[in-house]
């Protein structure tokens, strides 16, 4: 082996390294400009499954990787979210949006005739616009048009630098006979594409290599059909590998969409097969990389509307092969394990969808302790102790999710995210730490309400009015707060800010009162050391609910 011939295969694994390098920061840029437009495509998901075709599709352009679409389907399946007769939607069309990146990669062989019309003409000025951006841009969102720039810059440039590497052996006969082995041997080169994007981890990385091939003129059309429909079916090991540990429902997702595609290699694989019998011109003839791009939309477009009316059989299908399992602990924590599925590591892949399901955990988490809160104080206010024990049950609940969440925003914080999705993370951990001392307060109003009836103990009329009315100011602030963090809406802030300085006014003023009737020996002096205590949980609770409330305020 020549000098030559080292530095053309340093230049071919460098320029490997850089398309795939490209593609990635590519992807992750586009997926912090969309990330939030993503989630609330999410929020339009029914049961109409075009419109969830149609999502798949667009979320897959957006990120550039069918892979990463299934394995967030996948987590949202195992999370609730969504269901299997969504999610087969989702991955069809999942299948379709990963042919842009091989049209972006086939542009390359748009302008052969014209040598600036070639994306790697302007590769070096795109990274370096890019590059400026990026350093003194003041804005994020400049920035991270920036990473988008010199993504794609170097995607062109790792194509260019492959092809070029590639050029000098175009002729050599290890590529003809290996071609015309993968293209005679339908099975074989399904095997190679299928090996390749699994390695890869990316049918669209692996359709573009086999593209750059192309560009050199060394890849039958019978090879390139075969190779390709089995880059289709590696696609799917990302999802099988992300639904292992998964609930049944996840491993039913996956096995769908490994199905589609099998299916569809199949079908294809046929035809193709019995057409290039017949015409065995047409399968030695060379491809190229546009007509590449023409088969890998054909494949997924016709596949999809072919096997669309037969989703459901899919869905069936797939519980006939993943089998319903008994559940391991009949008597586990249902709310903790709920929130333990919400918070799948799989949505790992698009780092918005993971910062907005923790938001929703917290505001469920709130929602349960407005529970606790409520229930506790009805049993001062009546009391009536039959609920007290499913106060103390939720308590733990609320810890082991405190826990859980804490965890999960810690993994989040460590994705790439926006400055925004920065300071949403960071106070949510805050709002999880304010909720859970606001069910600590729920918990002593609990035990205040069976101190009271054990030791039998009453409040004057006037001292259960105005605990009425102090509970009602405090419910209503933290019932905002939850509310405010739901929505985003400013205007509950206010009016928690307008409940909280009510409560610091009632709880003022309740003190007083109190005094002056221990002093006239209106009031017990035990219930009095309770009623004190009591307001001073409740103030305490409005104090967290306007932390609540000042995070949302941050954050807009």
């Amino acid at each position: 082996m020549s000098i030559s011939d080292i530095s053309n295969v340093f230049g071919f694994l460098g320029g490997l390294g850089m398309f795939l390098y490209g593609m990635n920061i590519m992807a992750d840029g586009m997926q912090k400009t969309a990330g939030s437009r993503m989630s609330s495509f999410l929020g339009m998901l029914t049961n109409n499954r075009l419109l969830a075709v149609a999502l798949g599709a667009v979320i897959t352009a957006i990120i550039q990787s069918s892979g990463a679409t299934t394995v967030m389907v996948v987590g949202f399946v195992s999370a609730g979210v969504l269901d299997l007769s969504q999610a087969v939607g989702v991955i069809m069309g999942a299948n379709i949006g990963t042919t842009i990146t091989a049209w972006i990669v086939s542009l390359s062989q748009l302008g052969d005739s014209f040598e600036v019309m070639k994306p790697s003409f302007y590769a070096p000025l795109i990274i370096g616009i890019g590059a400026l951006l990026l350093v003194f841009a003041k804005t994020q969102r400049r920035k991270t048009i920036g990473e988008i720039m010199i993504g794609l810059g170097l995607l062109f440039m790792g194509l260019d630098f492959m092809s070029g590497s590639i050029n000098p052996y175009t002729d050599a006969p290890i590529f003809a006979r290996a071609f015309a082995l993968l293209g005679g041997n339908p099975l074989l080169g399904m095997l190679i594409g299928a090996l390749v994007t699994a390695v890869l981890q990316s049918s669209s990385a692996s359709v573009g290599i086999l593209q750059t091939l192309a560009m050199n003129g060394i890849v039958t059309t019978n090879a390139a059909i075969y190779i390709t429909l089995g880059q289709n079916i590696g696609s799917c090991v990302t999802a099988m590998l992300s639904s292992i540990g998964g609930n049944r429902t996840a491993k039913r997702a996956a096995v769908i969409h490994l199905a589609f595609n099998v299916i569809g290699a199949a079908v294809f694989g046929v035809l193709s097969f019995v057409v290039f019998t017949i015409s065995p011109a047409v399968a030695g003839s060379h491809i190229n990389a546009v007509e590449i791009s023409v088969f890998h939309t054909v494949f997924n477009v016709a596949m999809a509307t072919l096997l669309f009316p037969f989703a459901n059989y899919l869905v069936k299908m797939s519980g006939l092969i993943v089998k319903e399992r008994a559940e391991a602990n009949p008597e586990e924590d249902e709310e903790s394990a709920a929130t333990l599925r919400h918070l799948d590591e799989r949505i790992f892949e698009s780092p918005a969808f993971a910062v907005d399901t923790a938001a929703l955990e917290v505001v469920h988490m709130g929602q349960l302790t407005m529970g606790n809160v409520k229930k506790s104080l009805d049993a001062i206010l009546t009391g009536n102790l039959e609920e007290i024990e499913d106060v103390y049950k939720i308590e733990k609940t609320i810890n082991n999710m405190e826990k859980m969440l804490t965890e999960y925003l810690i993994k989040v914080d460590n994705l790439s995210l926006t400055e925004r999705q920065k300071k949403v993370v960071n106070n949510l951990f805050y709002s999880v730490s304010d909720i859970e001392r606001i069910g600590d307060h729920a918990e002593n109003l609990a035990e205040q309400a069976q101190y009271m009836v054990k030791n039998s103990l009453d409040f004057t009329e006037t001292g259960m009015q105005d605990l009425e009315a102090i509970s009602g100011s405090v419910i209503k602030s933290f019932q905002y707060a939850i509310a405010a963090r739901q929505t985003g809406n400013m205007d509950l802030v206010r009016k928690v800010s307008q409940y909280e300085d009510d409560v610091d006014s009632q709880e003022e003023e309740l003190r007083e009162k109190h005094i002056e009737r221990l002093s006239s020996g209106q009031c017990q002096p035990s219930a009095g050391v309770v009623f004190l205590d009591i307001i001073s949980n409740l103030e305490r609770i409005s104090d967290h609910a306007y932390n609540l409330a000042g995070y949302v305020k941050d954050e807009m």
